[in-house]
């Protein structure tokens, strides 16, 4: 697999950035998967989501949202 994902989850209404973030952590089982969102309750969800599952998280601010990015 590939040890970088990234998904593009801007613009997707919730439950669908923690749907995509949920497959893509499956396909990645370790690496790193990065995730772009475009709201603060996105990225508070995907990152909650992400540490549920035992990935490491870190977030930043971007010019059109956030980044989230998982690690393990």
């Amino acid at each position: 697999m590939s040890d970088h994902i990234t998904v593009d989850a801007r613009g997707l209404s919730c439950p669908q950035p923690v749907m995509e973030t949920k497959k893509a952590l499956e396909k990645a089982v370790s690496g790193k998967v990065t995730v772009m969102v475009d709201t603060e309750t996105a990225r508070n969800n995907v990152d909650r989501f992400g540490k549920s599952k035992g990935w490491n998280s870190s977030c930043e601010a971007t010019s059109d949202g956030y980044s989230v990015t998982f690690s393990k």
